[in-house]
């Protein structure tokens, strides 16, 4: 197959054989049967018949791609184009996946490529020649054509399976599409390598883990990739066959990393520098070196964004869980690898803004913080607004993809709910190139509180995060100590177990950590080893669950704790942080009932919760004592469920 010359080599010239055999109107097509080539330095044209296999030019002159011939077909244009089935060879497959087969390939083994997000398109005048494909179930046949090729098994980006004999068919006249082929029955994946598992950036990424209501492409995880996908495959192509030569260049989150041992020495000034570094390590708002627990939501996240930047489109993602499980810390590193992997010109370049609906006085203020992240410009919000639709709406050259961070979602909430709408919208504009990272607290807050509209621009993209246990606790505190032995086995055990039954909140368990360390420090012991005990871990915990407010709700009438708790149900209910006396006061009545007491009128209820607002348990409306009275917690939900269980 190396006698076939490319343009580089060789001038070729392609016309039509005969008159249009059929054409469509409304495509404004004209089809063919059959394609004449002529080359230079050959006495003899080639022709290429719609059902044929061909071979199509790429990027190796003695390895060209393989197809077979589904369409000829002239456009609007007067350009010659194909419609092809693709087939692909082992070299072309990615190195990580080859081991699949379970075999060594035959040297003339071609396999029917099946990915529906691939472009079967092609120019016309890239063909070079037929080829000959035989389908084969015996063992294959000694190499004795060279120009034959043999087939037996699918392959469809995750696993090789067998060829349905159905696949292997002429086609149907171009009058008529061919039918719809189902993909071949799923069988289950061989055992993957734990030590690649283990690295959530090695390897292709798969977007099968992610429900996104759409299948995911390939990655253009091979040069055969690269022909028939688009000009940013080609790019995502260099940067695979740069990663799986050199594995280091992409950030992993290795849980193995190797640190040196440090043992805590009585001397006073070595022991004063090492609780300053552990403390250090041990607060809430230092960056760790790996991000343990959560290497799958990594790996999902960091696919969802990087295949989104590599072809051109936007999307939108839910991610969803309780405070504390690392929502924000992993989406932060997602950005800080793809980053990092777009200075390397491993992936195009994009655009990160970040905002907060916490930090915001008024929803409709998010419109103003992207303007002014995007373009440094200030305006009002509704000016903001329209500006910001119509750069999403527009096409423009060199538009570069923008992925946009919206952290605490529930906050940007309103009646009409036109805020979330655009943010959720946007994306799906055909030229906007947006990506939309969206966080929250609740995990069914689309069907909670999102009108039809809203929820249905959201789509099924969405991740939860789960509560960590107390391993995952243990893991995480021994992680950022990088095996420092600072504490005894059963102080960071029971730490970890006392917070994973409340809440899993990790940074919680930072905290006590934290001030378990300080309180060693001061703790006034001389000599020996120095280790954060029982002792401390108990003097911590008393501390932090014992403040004034924890105090104050324990000394609570039951019924202020009854409302409490009502409070905290809502909350979750409607997924929000704030909520109306007449919202409470339903669910306070409801646990009257389940506690079998009788339950208050209005009147006393408001009293109740006048009473909890003089104690700054809770923050109130000055300006109103009714049914519509807007109710928030000033304790966080950890101390008031704390409170009411130890109580």
């Amino acid at each position: 197959m190396s006698g076939y010359y490319t343009k580089l080599r060789a001038r070729r010239t392609y016309r039509w054989e005969g008159k249009p055999t059929s054409e469509d109107r409304k495509l404004k097509r004209r089809y063919y049967g059959s394609l004449s080539i002529a080359v230079d330095r050959r006495p003899a044209e080639a022709v290429v018949s719609v059902g044929q296999y061909i071979l199509i030019e790429g990027h190796d002159d003695d390895n060209p791609f393989v197809a077979q011939l589904l369409k000829l077909f002239c456009d609007d244009n007067g350009n010659k184009k194909a419609e092809v089935q693709w087939f692909v060879r082992m070299c072309e497959i990615h190195q990580n996946k080859r081991k699949l087969l379970g075999r060594s390939p035959h040297p003339q083994e071609v396999f029917y490529y099946q990915d529906r997000s691939c472009d079967n398109e092609v120019d016309a005048e890239t063909i070079l020649g037929s080829v000959q494909v035989c389908v084969y179930k015996a063992p294959f046949p000694d190499r004795e054509n060279k120009d034959t090729l043999f087939v037996k098994l699918v392959w469809d980006t995750k696993a090789f399976r067998i060829m349905d004999p159905e696949l292997f068919q002429p086609p149907q006249s171009p009058k008529s599409p061919p039918p719809y082929q189902h993909a071949p029955r799923v069988r289950a994946l061989p055992t993957p390598d734990p030590t690649v598992m283990k690295r959530a950036m090695i390897g292709v990424h798969t977007r099968s883990s992610m429900s996104t209501g759409k299948m995911g492409t390939s990655e253009a995880e091979s040069a055969h990739s690269a022909s028939k996908l688009s000009a940013a495959k080609v790019l995502n192509m260099k940067r695979r066959s740069r990663i799986s030569s050199n594995p280091n260049i992409r950030k992993k989150l290795d849980l193995c990393s190797e640190f040196s041992s440090i043992i805590l020495l009585a001397d006073a000034n070595n022991e004063q520098c090492i609780f300053l570094l552990l403390t250090d390590r041990l607060h809430v708002s230092s960056v760790p070196e790996s991000l343990p627990c959560r290497e799958q939501e990594f790996q999902d996240i960091y696919s969802f964004v990087e295949s989104k930047i590599m072809d051109g489109t936007g999307g939108c993602m839910y991610i969803s869980g309780v405070p504390g499980t690392g929502k924000t810390a992993t989406v932060h590193e997602v950005i800080r690898s793809l980053l990092q992997a777009a200075e390397q010109d491993e992936i195009p370049h994009f655009r990160f803004i970040e905002i907060n609906g916490m930090r915001m006085t008024d929803p409709h203020q998010a419109y103003v913080q992207i303007l002014q992240k995007l373009t440094d410009q200030k305006a009002t919000a509704d000016h903001a607004a329209a500006l910001l639709e119509k750069r999403f709406s527009m096409p423009a050259p060199k538009k570069e993809t923008t992925v946009l961070l919206v952290d605490e979602l529930d906050l940007l909430w309103t009646r009409k709910q036109n805020v979330m709408y655009n943010l959720f919208d946007w994306p799906t504009r055909r030229h906007a190139r947006l990506v939309v990272l969206t966080i929250a607290n609740t995990m069914d807050l689309p069907e909670r509180i999102m009108m039809n509209r809203v929820a249905s621009r959201l789509g099924l993209t969405r991740m939860s995060f789960q509560p960590y246990n107390f391993k995952q606790l243990q893991q995480i505190i021994t992680s950022r100590l990088n095996r420092v032995k600072a504490f005894e086995e059963d102080a960071l055990q029971l730490i970890s177990r006392k917070v994973a039954a409340l809440s899993g909140d990790a940074r919680r368990c930072l905290d006590i950590c934290r001030r378990a360390t300080e309180i060693c420090e001061h703790s006034g012991q001389q000599g020996g080893t120095k280790l954060v005990g029982m002792s401390h871990v108990m003097e911590a915990l008393d501390e932090m669950f014992s403040s004034s407010y924890i105090t104050a709700i324990r000394c609570a009438s039951l019924q202020e704790q009854l409302f409490l708790r009502a409070v905290i149900a809502e909350f979750r209910r409607l997924g929000l942080e704030e909520a109306t006396f007449q919202q409470v006061f339903v669910q306070h009545q409801g646990l009257c009932r389940m506690e079998g007491l009788q339950p208050i009128s209005v009147s006393e209820g408001l009293a109740v919760c006048q009473r909890l607002g003089a104690c700054r348990l809770l923050l109130l409306e000055p300006s109103r004592l009714d049914l519509l009275l807007r109710v928030r917690l000033n304790v966080s939900q950890d101390d008031v469920l704390y409170a009411l269980k130890a109580d």
